[in-house]
């Protein structure tokens, strides 16, 4: 993916599923046009799921995830089967691939369960229809197509297009909180757990919506903050910072200009940004020998003085003087028990889409576990919260 790309998980999600040999790999090379998944008669040749960031039209940048067949069997085909289930909860768009031949059956009933228990909006494509002279049109969210001969693709596309347009908007990171002209101040310190040669996504996507918003970007360190609030001839919007300075900033920056952090418009972008304000207080909670859930959605190679395994439970262990256990998941990896834990602290969650921190919100409601992220954590930590939130003060009610 190039740098011009949309981030994979601004992207909307679509998932091809069924039973092996109903010819999902197929239909997925013939709706992309390219050899995107391995082919074959043999049962079970799609392992694990495969995906693909691309432009698809008539729908715009998606990603294509082809899964293993619902029906695998053995030990390894129940863990297959476990990594299918993964994936939906972050597709948009589900497509239902069924052998026109085999018909309906049971693995078909159990993955349409599934999609409408995750209220995941599916399209019944029958495919094989090459085989079958003639074949019967049926409901609105089912179409007859051929891997084979192409047939019906391009309108299996046009009904794709036409269910991923029903998705809401995702809520803005920055743009509805600026106006033309807005001067914002985005803190990025560079430390040891810093890519080299660039800035990590969230940084990257709140740049791009203040210039597009006709607003003025100064970018600086936290060693250079307070030098860079002089020599501005006017007052700042706001001040957009790295969570993990977020005690070094608050002294910096003076108490009439805003505050918050890139985690924070990160989380309220991805839509779990209020149960993070109701979940934080339990960080007072905590007592000797509980358990807390650090969860990070990408899998970067981890740094010596990293966010996640080192600084946030170094901060914790500080401010609760108690001995916490930590435990870390990371990537599509979720608890899937996640009663011993009585904390989780996520991170901002560039890198998945709204529908995965959908329900891993509603994982931990439905477990009773109070649930945050790094910047609300660390913000109240550091006794700034309610001014970090100042610039949000429909979320700022959440205190109250």
């Amino acid at each position: 993916m190039s740098l011009n790309d949309t981030p994979s998980a601004e992207r909307i999600h679509i998932g091809f599923f069924g039973r092996r040999n109903a010819g999902k790999s197929s239909l997925v090379n013939k709706v992309t046009g390219q050899e995107l998944a391995v082919v074959s008669d043999t049962l079970g040749t799609t392992t694990d799921p495969v995906s693909k960031a691309m432009e698809l039209l008539p729908v715009g940048p998606v990603v294509i995830i082809d899964t293993p067949g619902f029906d695998d069997v053995g030990e390894l085909g129940s863990k297959r089967i476990s990594r299918t289930r993964l994936i939906l909860n972050k597709v948009d768009v589900a497509v239902l691939v069924v052998d026109l031949i085999e018909g309906m059956g049971k693995t078909e009933a159990q993955l349409i369960a599934l999609f409408e228990e995750k209220r995941i909006p599916y399209i019944i494509a029958y495919n094989k229809a090459d085989l079958k002279e003639t074949v019967t049109a049926g409901k609105d969210n089912e179409i007859y197509v051929s891997s084979v001969t192409g047939k019906n693709i391009n309108e299996l596309k046009e009904k794709i297009a036409g269910v991923a347009s029903c998705k809401a908007p995702s809520i803005p990171l920055i743009s509805d909180l600026i106006e033309p002209g807005d001067t914002v101040i985005m803190v990025i310190p560079i430390d040891s757990s810093a890519p080299k040669g660039r800035i990590i996504l969230p940084q990257q996507q709140v740049l791009r919506e203040i210039l597009d918003s006709n607003a003025m970007a100064y970018i600086c360190q936290d060693t250079e903050l307070d030098r860079s609030i002089l020599n501005l001839n006017s007052k700042p919007k706001m001040v957009v910072t790295d969570s993990q300075v977020f005690g070094k900033v608050k002294g910096i920056v003076p108490g009439d200009i805003k505050l918050t952090s890139f985690s924070i418009l990160m989380a309220r972008h991805k839509g779990f940004l209020r149960s993070c304000v109701k979940g934080v207080k339990a960080i007072d909670s905590l007592d000797n020998g509980d358990t807390v859930l650090i969860s990070e959605g990408c899998t970067h190679h981890r740094q010596c003085e990293d966010i996640g395994t080192y600084k946030l439970p170094k901060w914790l262990g500080e401010y609760t003087g108690k001995k916490i256990n930590i435990e870390t998941t990371s990537g599509l990896s979720f608890a899937e028990d996640l009663s011993k834990y009585k904390l989780i602290i996520h991170c901002g969650a560039c890198m998945l889409n709204d529908r995965e921190m959908v329900f891993r919100t509603k994982c931990a409601e439905d477990a009773g576990i109070p649930m945050t992220n790094y910047g609300i954590a660390i913000a109240y930590m550091n006794g700034i919260l309610k001014r970090s939130l100042e610039v949000l003060p429909d979320i700022l009610k959440e205190l109250e």
